[in-house]
């Protein structure tokens, strides 16, 4: 991709050669190899060593990240598929003992009594002595095996696509019509992605099995019962717990899934139907046509660009940066991997922005989004200190969905009034459903790792029950049944970063208070907000939490006043406090 050509560094290189060939094993061991045979003598040296470090990962990243962005926006593309299989089966595999080196060779240093600043290096520390303590040689080959079935996967969604009206269109592409008044239409579109995902049904659950087999594995070898504690100890998550987890998806079931029930409840009244079925979710309940906020992707791209002028200059301007150096690729295409995505390529410190656009509301949200997690990256640029450049993501989630949320009053750059205030009440209904779906998907995601013998069959009543448990059983499901078995494959979360998604329930509600702020005081909340995103990953997460002027808590005491406001906004009557 030639974007990529033109790539600058942020700044130049003083340990890795500028010309070094980081796709190459043997270049990219003999500079691991270099600092770890480095002498030490001095705390000065010391600093320089970490520094150093730091360089070599950002370009190491940065390198992986060019590849990945290639492949999935082209997966039918050969060389790029070739490049990523390459470095994923020899670059990171060479790589992970050598970083667990670094890491035994800092720990040992600290031991020697060469002091740094406690509080700058504290989180660095607390993450380094993690990795020592999970980092077990015979898991490099199998974690190199679940992520090419990671690649596997995502080629098998990139090429799902379907003969509708006349014409072939990917599956988000298909999208638009499960918004349209026409039930018939709906229906049938519906049915035809439900089928089209079934044709793969088989294919992805056997993919699954096999990286659940891989993942069990690795957590054995490094001394866990299950995958569940390894992979808390492999995010960093120090300041919670998967028992706080499962506090948050009682509360949610207890709280929040009585208001999603109200929100289907009026939608059936306003539709007149006996009942709602699957593909009666997105189309407008009052059988007005679908909002079309653009047709081409330019008019997606200057509108968002006019919003965040207007919600803060300086975001404007770095949004303007990213789109004269092409970092967005947002159009839906064939052979293009499913979903979105913000990747920092590290080196030149500048965020890419990976999406499918198809002209539906739900894309002017996602660009929102993946333009708040833009931002960050550009808030913590400075930072020399490449671990330091990415927060944790129960924060950088915080970061993308405040976004969303303090970007709704201007959507009159893209609707009349009246459209903007359906779009506007559309987004608080989703967070709602957010909430719930957070806890369906980490719920079940404890289900699969508490038990990992369990067999294909299993796994599939074990999602039906708590799908339904989260409000999956509000919708008639009736005929439909075994399209229901397999929603969960449509996550890619699931396959690719396990665990990985309750940090969206956590973040929801720390944006939910970011919003609320900024009801109260929209600049303080605004100042706040990006005080906390310029502090990347130095600090520890209730810290910022703090800083962005909210609380880290997702207890019910936190969760039932947020949504009491969200179902005040939307009109509905009670509270969750008898829900």
């Amino acid at each position: 991709m030639e974007v990529f050509k033109k790539l600058e560094m942020y700044q130049p290189r003083g340990f890795v050669p500028e010309d070094a060939e980081l796709r190459d094993k043997e270049t990219v061991i003999s500079l691991y190899q270099a600092l770890i045979d480095r002498h030490i003598s001095s705390s000065q040296d010391l600093e320089k060593w970490i520094m150093d470090r730091s360089e070599l990962e950002a370009a190491i990243d940065q390198a992986g990240s060019i590849l990945y962005i290639q492949m999935t926006c082209h997966t039918d593309h050969e060389e790029y598929a070739r490049n990523y299989t390459h470095f994923m089966e020899n670059i990171i595999p060479a790589v992970k003992p050598l970083e667990n080196a670094l890491d035994q060779k800092y720990l040992l240093l600290l031991r020697e009594n060469f002091e740094l600043d406690k509080k700058r290096y504290q989180v660095y520390d607390r993450s380094i002595h993690a990795d020592v303590k999970l980092f077990r040689q015979e898991n490099v080959p199998l974690q190199t095996q679940v992520d090419l079935l990671s690649q596997e996967y995502q080629k098998i969604c990139g090429a799902m696509t379907v003969h509708f009206n006349g014409k072939e269109q990917t599956l988000a592409e298909m999208n638009k019509y499960l918004q349209d008044p026409d039930y018939n239409l709906r229906e049938d579109a519906w049915r035809m992605i439900a089928q089209r995902r079934e044709q793969d049904r088989k294919a992805l659950d056997e993919i699954f099995s096999k990286m659940l087999d891989l993942r069990h594995q690795v957590a054995r070898n490094a001394g866990f019962k299950n995958f569940c504690d390894y992979q808390f100890e492999a995010y960093h998550r120090f300041d919670y717990t998967p028992e706080e987890c499962k506090a948050y998806h009682k509360t949610i079931e207890k709280k929040v899934v009585p208001v999603w029930k109200k929100i289907l409840e009026r939608r059936k009244k306003q539709m007149k139907v006996k009942s709602l079925r699957p593909w009666d979710t997105a189309v407008d309940p009052l059988g007005r046509a679908p909002l079309r906020p653009f047709e081409k992707v330019d008019k997606l791209v200057s509108g968002v660009q006019k919003i965040f002028d207007v919600v803060d200059p300086q975001l404007g301007g770095q949004f303007r940066d990213m789109k004269e150096r092409g970092l967005l690729d947002l159009a839906s295409r064939k052979g293009k991997a499913p979903g979105g995505y913000q990747n920092t390529l590290a080196e030149a410190r500048q965020p890419f922005i990976f999406m499918n656009a198809v002209g539906l509301d739900y894309d002017v949200r996602t660009l929102l989004h993946e333009g708040g997690h833009a931002f960050h990256a550009k808030a913590c640029t400075h930072d020399p200190l490449y671990a330091y450049r990415h927060a944790p993501m129960e924060f950088c989630e915080v970061a993308s969905m405040s976004m969303e949320l303090l970007a709704d009053e201007y959507l009159t750059i893209f609707y009349r009034e009246e459209d903007a205030e359906r779009s506007r009440q559309e987004h608080l209904e989703g967070v709602v459903h957010v909430l719930a779906w957070v806890a369906t998907v980490d719920a079940f995601q404890h289900w699969i790792y508490e038990n990992p013998r369990h067999s294909i069959e299993e796994r599939t009543e074990a999602w039906v029950e708590i799908y339904t448990r989260f409000g999956g059983g509000f919708l008639d499901w009736e005929g439909l049944e075994s399209f229901r078995e397999s929603l969960w494959h449509r996550q890619l979360h699931i396959f690719e970063v396990p665990f990985y998604y309750i940090e969206y329930g956590i973040a929801q509600l720390g944006a939910l208070q970011v919003w609320k702020k900024a009801r109260g005081n929209r600049q303080k909340a605004l100042d706040a907000y990006r005080e906390a995103l310029a502090l990347g990953g130095s600090r520890p997460l209730p810290e910022l939490f703090k800083t962005a002027g909210v609380k880290f808590d997702f207890s019910e005491e936190t969760i039932v006043p947020l949504v009491e406001i969200v179902q005040k906004e939307l009109g509905l009557v009670g509270d969750t406090k008898n829900g």
